[in-house]
């Protein structure tokens, strides 16, 4: 079992309050990973569930028990962080052991749970090996293993992938993903990396300030976001923001062209609209929502980036087929999609139709 409750947890270092008030309950199973901007307070919240930083108010209970007093050997959970932290001089099998070792188990239960750890990792190759003989990846996957044999209620990762390169970073999301499905146990994963939030969570937790902005599926985040600041952090590139006036049921793009505002029964005008690169299609001059010129084209094959400077207003990001061939300096038309527009109050806060 892995369930895991927060109730209104606050973090103080002296005078300075970094975790303000923390509500937050884990399903047992569950992969909810923690996502913001660095200084907003995502690792300092994963150590207090782990006990490793000390809970200033509020309580932590994990399968109802409440743990807030505890040290981090009586919370029953295992921690992988960025470092790897191997010890050279021993081999895999010795590496992922080495817990149990001390712990006093019984040498044939060791070596059945590091050859279960082993066989769902696939290390049963290296376990004879040393770390140096490993690449990156490898190494990450043996400081996991140690953390599978402890057998807990719930591992917690601390950025395991920012010492890894691009390519290793995609096979070893694949192998979290994977690991969480094979053993479906609860898994806690602090991330700046947006893209590994969205491609691994089944929850995610967005933080700011400390405190928490938004909790959602991927899915959720990305076409309901909250507010301003979460619909700009979750996607990749992230959402246009322009500025925008109302009139009835009609929309204004400052003196471009407009649409129809579904919002119109709304309590508050919308001082922003936000639109995906994606969900803007490029057309001839003269037709759209907004005319401008293509300042910059990135092709990257599948896609082209288009940057288009909007007469008048600020310089937008259109996401299109890497088929199109757009040339730098032509004069585009925009179209948006005016089911996907989210429109912002004043306070950055979404306002719902």
């Amino acid at each position: 079992m892995g369930a895991i409750r927060l109730d209104r947890v606050e973090k103080w270092f002296g005078d300075l309050q970094v975790i303000k008030g923390i509500d937050l309950e884990i399903q047992d199973g569950e992969f909810v990973i923690f996502v913001g901007p660095s200084g907003c307070g995502k690792s300092t919240l994963l150590r207090l569930i782990s006990g490793l930083e000390e809970t200033s108010r509020g309580a932590i209970e994990i399968d109802g028990k409440d743990v807030t007093a505890e040290p981090p050997s009586g919370r029953g959970l295992s921690m992988v962080f960025q470092s790897y932290a191997l010890y050279p001089h021993m081999t895999v099998r010795e590496n992922v052991g080495f817990g149990l070792k001390t712990a006093g188990e019984p040498k044939a239960e060791i070596e059945r749970k590091v050859s279960a750890a082993a066989d769902v990792l696939k290390l049963d190759d290296y376990l004879d090996r040393r770390p140096k003989a490993l690449s990156g990846g490898q190494r990450q996957r043996v400081a996991i293993g140690r953390a599978i044999v402890r057998e807990p209620s719930a591992f917690l990762f601390d950025e395991p992938l920012s010492n890894l390169d691009a390519a290793l970073r995609v096979e070893m999301r694949f192998e979290i993903a994977r690991l969480h499905k094979a053993l479906g146990t609860t898994m806690i994963y602090v991330t700046h990396d947006q893209v590994e939030a969205m491609t691994l969570a089944d929850k995610i937790v967005v933080l700011q300030g400390g405190v928490i902005e938004q909790v959602g599926s991927p899915r959720e985040l990305y076409e309901r976001p909250d507010n301003l600041f979460v619909a700009q952090f979750i996607g990749s590139p992230k959402m246009n923001v322009l500025p925008c006036s109302v009139s009835g049921e009609r929309f204004d793009l400052d003196g471009h062209g407009g649409g129809h505002y579904p919002q119109a029964a709304a309590s508050a005008d919308p001082v922003k609209l936000g639109i995906r690169p994606e969900h803007i299609k490029v057309v001839p001059e003269g037709q759209g929502h907004a005319q401008g010129t293509v300042e910059v084209a990135e092709y990257l094959g599948a896609d082209t980036y288009l940057y288009v400077s909007i007469d008048g207003l600020d310089t937008i990001l259109v996401r299109t087929d890497g088929a199109d061939e757009i040339a730098e300096g032509s004069r585009v038309g925009l179209n948006f999609d005016e089911d996907r527009l989210h429109f912002f109050a004043a306070d950055g806060k979404t306002i719902r139709a």
